[in-house]
């Protein structure tokens, strides 16, 4: 372990814990409010995050919320809301098709699926069943609605710094589900041997690299 780049670490944590907390109890609050426009804007918004930045994904849906379009709108319309956010059309049909099959008469009926399940079990659940989630985004949107909380959400920024700290040797090119498991786990070792939990550490990787606490 480089000690360096552990005591970095600490820093962060220490000079944000309170920030990230709150973020947290935020995201704990979602899945309170059960509001299921909300909680499936939160889908939405894991649906385009892969290889596309964070803040881009965020702006977009914020919006399709605003126009309505998130709701009721074909996936021609919500690609056109899509700026910056890369595979847009592919993206805005997943956003479609996951709202036609879990959006209707003001419930959100994805949550009867996932609520009932361990968080390992209901991010597996997702990725069966929402086209267009892998285990990243599954982890995502379960952190997001405060259900995901031992789970990695193995991304280029957390990656980078599981490398850095020789938690892992290389990233990966690709990430099979198994090899996924596998990050993850040492990802959870590391977190139980220093004393930061997984989603605490999750962000603290990520304020890291860009500086500020976000979703």
């Amino acid at each position: 372990m480089d000690t360096s780049e552990l005591n970095d670490i600490r820093t962060i944590f220490n000079k944000r814990k309170g920030e990230i907390e709150e973020r947290l109890k935020e995201f704990r609050l979602v899945l309170k409010r059960n509001n299921p426009r909300e909680l499936f804007g939160e889908l939405a918004f894991c649906l385009l995050t892969p290889q596309s930045r964070a803040k881009t994904c965020w702006a977009a849906i914020e919006r399709l919320k605003k126009t309505g379009i998130l709701y009721d709108g074909s996936a021609p319309e919500i690609e056109k809301h899509l700026t910056g956010v890369r595979f847009k059309r592919n993206k805005s049909r997943y956003i479609e098709e996951a709202r036609e099959k879990f959006l209707k008469d003001n419930r959100f009926t994805l949550m009867e699926n996932i609520a009932s399940r361990s968080p390992h079990e209901a991010r597996e659940w997702l990725v069966k069943n929402v086209k267009g989630m892998g285990m990243k985004e599954a982890s995502h949107f379960l952190r997001n609605i405060g259900l995901g909380e031992d789970l990695a959400i193995l991304d280029r920024h957390i990656l980078k710094n599981l490398k850095a700290l020789k938690v892992i040797r290389d990233i990966p090119a690709s990430i099979s589900p198994k090899k996924y498991l596998n990050i993850e786990e040492r990802m959870r070792k590391f977190s139980r041997d220093i004393g930061i939990p997984m989603s605490v550490l999750d962000l603290v990787f990520w304020c890291r690299e860009t500086g500020e606490i976000f979703k």
